[in-house]
């Protein structure tokens, strides 16, 4: 009888390890969102079933943006890899956030867009210590144009990977986003591939790595945050 039940038991945890691979579990910032179309839908129920059905759907797609799939970064040393699921916009040379205080030397911009469908959580892109973190205010541009980077509202996190290189990455809301999350501060020690933020309702996502450093991916091409390698860094 014990045999069985283990046996049972086994199964059923089986079956929920295999859904949580198919349904990856939710962002917490995306609670209150669900929260608010379940409400919502129970609400049109008693006006109307087919309303009900419209808001049953909406809630489940809510749930499934703010999606945390559970991702693993290659661990070989001197790699960048994706801060955000979505399609390479841009790959260019450029100057560094002005807020951080960089300096005037040009580093590699590679520029991730995020559309509605895509996994909204962003990823650290190397294993190190934030440096710095600043908060924005600006427009809400399309953020598929190159001139989001400097014009529309943002959250830059400057990173100081291991090995001694600096890195930036931006979280640049878009057309229909208003609301940046970030989780990290200064002084924190952060692992290549870990969530740090969210922004809600389609974005884009800018990875400042530097000079030298050889890039992997073209514009066009589609990344998974946490696993993609962007570009190999140079050595310090």
């Amino acid at each position: 009888m014990t045999v069985d039940r283990d046996k049972h038991s086994g199964a059923v945890s089986h079956f929920i390890d295999l859904a949580r691979g198919v349904v990856p579990p939710m962002h917490p910032a995306g609670r209150p969102f669900v929260a608010g179309a379940a409400v919502a839908t129970f609400l049109l129920r008693r006006v109307s079933p087919k309303l009900s059905v419209i808001g049953a759907v909406l809630t489940a797609w809510v749930a499934w943006f703010f999606r945390e799939p559970k991702r693993t970064a290659p661990t070989r040393p001197g790699l960048a890899v994706a801060p955000a699921d979505g399609t390479v916009s841009h790959v260019v040379e450029a100057l560094p956030p002005a807020e951080l205080g960089l300096g005037a030397e040009p580093m590699t911009r590679i520029s991730v867009f995020l559309s509605v469908f895509d996994v909204h959580v962003q990823r650290v892109p190397v294993t190190g210590t934030v440096r710095q973190v600043s908060y924005r205010p600006g427009k809400f541009l399309s953020a598929d144009l190159d001139k989001a980077s400097e014009d529309n509202e943002r959250n830059t996190v400057w990173l100081r990977s291991d090995a001694g290189h600096d890195l930036v990455v931006v979280q640049i809301a878009g057309l229909v986003a208003r609301r940046i999350v970030c989780q990290v501060a200064e002084g924190d020690a952060v692992v290549a591939g870990a969530t740090y933020g969210l922004i809600r309702f389609g974005s884009r996502v800018d990875l400042y790595v530097p000079r030298g450093s050889r890039v992997l991916v073209e514009a066009g091409q589609r990344t998974i945050g946490g696993e993609t390698v962007l570009a190999e860094l140079p050595e310090v």
